[in-house]
């Protein structure tokens, strides 16, 4: 098995994650198959599969017994992560976007499928036009970014970094421990919400921001049906007024009678 098919793959990838419950005892059967068993549980596989393992440095045997490998723990996280990819390849719209990272912009991949924002790019109305025009897009899009460059996301995971080395007694924190990009990004964010006001601001961030579609918006607001769209078009659009204010065309005044004209 030295050019792994799919299926050899998967069967190597199952055999690390039955072992990743603990030592196994080997039996040897016939027909080159082998037994393992573990805490009530077997698992049967051929003689060459197991020996590719050993051979990759994934198991270790001793006497009649196997265990995992140190190595073998990296080896399933890298097979999740590429099932993961597979399975966006195949479910997501995957588009390349450019991003902000570290002060350097940088070429990301994301899934447009994620955001409600996307799917909304799609509606059309009853002539056939887009549901929201391009400078609403732009401006939902926009209000995202600052609000991510702002840090302003609930963690959603496990921080993993011990208590002792947050702030110190005597420290500053709050704002004075971001840095000056997530500052101003917060000012920003805060001038968007009051340019769209406290009618409109909720949805905006709810969907542009938390990824809420507009069903949970409607249920968790008490809405009526397909009306947060509706709220939200309204909210996006002031939002882009903010963001690009219409300029107005200066008037030449003077105090002339008609068809006054100034001696040069």
């Amino acid at each position: 098995m030295s050019e792994r098919t799919d299926a050899g793959r998967k069967s190597l990838v199952r055999l690390l994650k039955f072992l990743a419950k603990g030592e196994a005892a080997v039996e040897r059967g016939e027909g080159g198959e082998l037994t393992l068993r573990h805490g009530g549980g077997t698992h049967a596989l051929p003689t060459a599969l197991f020996e590719e393992a050993v051979s990759l440095g994934l198991i270790t045997t001793a006497a009649s017994s196997v265990r995992l490998a140190p190595p073998a723990r990296a080896y399933l996280r890298r097979a999740a992560a590429e099932r993961e990819e597979a399975f966006l390849e195949q479910h997501g719209e995957i588009a390349l976007r450019v991003a902000e990272i570290d002060g350097a912009r940088q070429s990301v991949r994301v899934n447009e499928a994620e955001s409600p924002l996307a799917a909304l790019s799609r509606l059309k109305d009853r002539s056939g036009s887009p549901f929201l025009p391009k400078e609403a897009l732009v401006a939902g899009e926009r209000l995202l970014a600052d609000f991510t460059r702002a840090q302003l996301q609930p963690l959603v995971t496990s921080s993993w970094q011990p208590r002792l080395s947050g702030r110190i007694k005597g420290e500053r924190g709050g704002m004075a421990d971001l840095a000056d990009s997530a500052v101003a990004a917060r000012i920003a964010v805060n001038r968007a919400i009051e340019a769209m006001g406290p009618e409109l601001s909720g949805v905006a961030l709810d969907v542009c921001c938390f990824m809420k579609g507009l069903e949970t918006v409607e249920r968790e607001r008490q809405w009526p049906v397909r009306s947060a769209k509706l709220m939200l078009r309204t909210a996006l659009l002031a939002l882009s007024r903010h963001y690009d204010p219409p300029r107005r065309q200066a008037r030449v005044q003077h105090w002339g009678a008609e068809g006054y004209r100034p001696d040069l």
